[in-house]
Formats: structure tokens, C-alpha cells, sequence
């Protein structure tokens, strides 16, 4: 499949809710890391996954903006907004505005990668600041472990040593 209905389906598929068709996009064994609900490997864990997006959500909106594609990495900024159905902020509109990034093969999305602006997001659940404090922390420690980003980490002057490498 081309990229751009590649993504069509994509968006479709998650705002409909239909999983196994979501799942179908992808490799036997593609990845969906999602950035609230984490890694999800195999057809079938990606299908469940898109369960938790209906279970907090309704009224999904998901589009794609400006995608590149060289037939095996593509990337597309998008815009993605729902209607909350949790407890803590029921009905509350929130926007997420991000980047993905997708690994293809023969047509079929090996792994996908959101980027998102995600303090805004937080923001518009009316999460608490402690709450929001603590959800960044912990997606910082987590950017943090990843072989990708040690090498950047190690480049850290004594100053930012002392103070975990965070803005005092």
C-alpha cells in the first residue's frame, strides 16, 4: 500500500475503533509504541491496545499532515483530539499535536513512533500540576534508559552532573 492511504487507513481505523483492521496495517510481529500506552508488538497486542483508546476516549479525530515517505521511513506531522471519558476530566476536548514516525516493509507498517507535544495535552486533561510532575518525570526517566540517548547523556558538562542534568 502507498504511504498517504497507508495513513488514511491508519487514522480511519483508529477513529472507528476497529482494531483488528488497525492491527492488519501491520507486520505479524509490527510495533506500536504509543506514548500513553506504551510498546505494543504483534497484531493481536496492537488490536487490544486500540481498546484502551476507546475505553478513555470517544469522538476521535486523527490527521495526517504533510507526509514523507522514501518507501521503508516515512514520517507525517499530525493532529489527533478526542473526548475524554475518564472519570477525572469526562468530556474535556483534548488536542495532541505530534510527529509520527514509520518503519514500512512491503507495504505494511513494521513499527510506528509517536512524538507528541505532550505537556499541552496534559494541560488540557486538567490533570493536577502534581500529577503532570510526576507523568514528565517519568517519561523523562524512561527517554532516559534508551540506548539512543546515552550517548547524549554522556556528553553532559560537570555542572549538569551535579544537578541530574536537568535546569536548576
Amino acid at each position: 500500500m502507498e504511504f498517504e492511504p497507508l495513513l488514511d487507513k491508519f487514522c480511519q481505523t483508529v477513529e472507528s475503533g476497529e482494531g483488528q483492521a488497525l492491527a492488519a496495517l501491520f507486520t505479524q510481529n509490527g510495533l506500536y509504541d504509543d506514548m500513553f500506552y506504551g510498546r505494543h508488538e504483534g497484531r493481536t497486542a496492537i488490536s487490544k491496545m486500540l481498546d484502551l483508546f476507546h475505553r478513555d476516549g470517544r469522538n476521535f479525530l486523527w490527521e495526517m499532515i504533510d507526509p514523507v515517505n522514501d518507501g521503508t521511513i516515512g514520517y507525517a506531522r499530525w493532529l489527533f483530539s478526542y473526548d475524554s471519558r475518564r472519570t477525572e476530566n469526562e468530556g474535556r476536548r483534548v488536542v495532541i499535536e505530534g510527529v509520527g514516525c514509520f518503519k514500512i516493509e512491503r507495504g505494511e507498517i513494521a513499527s510506528y513512533a509517536d512524538l507528541a507535544r505532550s505537556g499541552e495535552c496534559l494541560v488540557s486533561l486538567g490533570l493536577p500540576q502534581q500529577k503532570i510532575s510526576e507523568t514528565l518525570e517519568r517519561w523523562t526517566t524512561a527517554q532516559h534508559a534508551r540506548p539512543d540517548v546515552q550517548r547524549h547523556l554522556s556528553r553532559r558538562s560537570p555542572k549538569s552532573r551535579e544537578s541530574g542534568g536537568r535546569p536548576s
